[in-house]
């Protein structure tokens, strides 16, 4: 992050307490703020767009219209400064100022983030989600502190992604029919499918579309957005709504060095603008969906799963968020805590699970 100063001009009257007036009250001077801003996936994903055309745009013309600073990006989008698994570090290290990316490409750092996703087959509003995953991080404030205290970064915004369903390029409806083959999805989520007998392979979505193709893969788990976006129905003409769920598992951080030189007002309006884009990223998500589906509905064939081998699938995984927890305990975390605050949000929300875990 650079800031120049455009400078100020004080009357002789002020020379006296110039010293004191600049060390207290420094956002009075106008600063033309430059910001790197960056993920690992194209503007195609829902999040990332939103960080393109809503977080940067509201960012730059609140602060402009409301201040004397300017603001303007220089922005990384698809991996042109960090990969999908290189966001944290990047925002960590200073490489860029402002970091969006998914908590599945860091297990080892943040593996108690993706908690929703340790409970899967929840609910397919990600409005929900996300007030279910602010529930949480409210009761359990680790969720956020950590980001400061171990990688150098500041929280600025939840993100919450549509329902996840399933692509492939063949027909199915039983999960006997997608046992021994190779499903693509990104780190814990690659359990939804071990578990049943699928064979997980890890991927990242910006090579989706290629590994489909050259059927490195037989599917991608993946909400629908990204189907039409990454153009995937065309490698893969099968699109089964099966119902994982809605995750709110990425995040929206900026490196604390490049936070703690900004002008007070300067952070005052970020923090409202990630604050609207955090609930923008549940809204979109979900005003989004059903066009999607209805899109991928002209292009390829679009099964619904029934409701008994949801069921069965969800059985498959009883045992899962339990062992997670207990995992997740023995490192010190609060991995139980944070789960069954998850169970109950979701619960005080209305949501019925197909297979209320125990943990």
């Amino acid at each position: 992050m650079k800031i120049r100063r455009k400078g100020s001009a004080l009357s002789s009257v002020l020379v006296l307490v110039t010293a004191i007036y600049l060390s207290t009250c420094s956002t009075a001077q106008a600063d033309r703020i430059m910001l790197r801003i960056a993920t690992g996936h194209p503007p195609g994903v829902v999040y990332a767009g939103l960080m393109k055309d809503y977080f940067q745009t509201e960012l730059k013309n609140r602060v402009e219209s409301r201040t004397e600073h300017t603001v303007n990006f220089i922005e990384g989008y698809s991996g042109s400064i960090v990969r999908t698994s290189e966001t944290l570090e990047g925002v960590q290290n200073g490489i860029v100022d402002i970091g969006g990316f998914c908590y599945c490409f860091e297990p080892s750092n943040l593996p108690l983030h993706a908690f929703q996703v340790m409970l899967p087959f929840g609910t397919m509003d990600p409005t929900v989600s996300l007030s279910i995953a602010q529930e949480v991080y409210r009761e359990v404030p680790f969720l956020t502190e950590v980001f400061e205290q171990q990688f150098n970064q500041k929280l600025l915004a939840r993100i919450a992604d549509a329902g996840y369903n399933l692509v492939t390029s063949f027909d199915w409806s039983t999960i006997e029919d997608l046992e021994g083959v190779k499903i693509a999805g990104a780190g814990l989520n690659l359990n939804w499918l071990r578990y049943a007998g699928v064979t997980p392979v890890q991927a990242a979505l910006p090579e989706a579309y290629t590994g489909l193709r050259t059927r490195v893969y037989e599917g991608w788990v993946v909400f629908p957005s990204a189907v039409v976006q990454l153009k995937l129905y065309e490698p893969s003409p099968y699109y089964t709504m099966i119902g994982f769920g809605s995750m709110t598992w990425h995040g929206l951080t900026i490196n604390l060095d490049t936070w703690n030189r900004l002008p007070a007002d300067f952070q005052e309006i970020l923090l409202e603008v990630s604050s609207d884009f955090e609930q923008r990223t549940g809204s979109n998500n979900l005003e989004r969906y059903s066009n999607d589906v209805a899109t991928i509905d002209e292009l390829i064939t679009v099964n619904k799963l029934s409701p008994e081998v949801r069921r069965q699938w969800a059985e498959s995984l009883r045992d899962w968020p339990r062992e997670m927890a207990a995992e997740l305990d023995a490192q010190g975390l609060p991995g139980t805590q944070v789960l069954e605050t998850t169970l109950n949000s979701a619960e005080k929300h209305g949501y019925i699970w197909p297979v209320r875990y125990q943990l």
